[in-house]
């Protein structure tokens, strides 16, 4: 089985699963994730998220930019920063 067909073929409950054992750094039995296993199920669960279309709010790493005023904390990732250098 390719990759790509694993990712096709994962139900919600393992991509939750995966989710949770990467979080905790352990497998639902209480086994510890090898480094491997860790980078090899965040790869599957980034890319679960991007065939499924889940919401942007549910990725992983996603962070919340808006105020109660509906506004933007900080600055448009995709506009250019100015930055200034002083001189001590």
């Amino acid at each position: 089985m390719t990759f790509e067909e694993m990712i096709d073929s994962m139900t919600y409950e393992v991509y939750e699963s995966m989710k949770r054992a990467i979080e905790l750094g352990k497998w639902a039995n209480g086994q510890k994730l090898t480094p491997a296993q860790r980078e090899q199920s965040m790869q599957a669960v980034i890319a679960f998220e991007h065939r499924r279309n889940v919401p942007e709010a549910q990725r992983v790493g996603f962070i919340d930019r808006t105020r109660p005023d509906g506004e933007q904390h900080g600055c448009d990732p995709l506009q250019p920063q100015v930055l200034k250098i002083l001189n001590s």
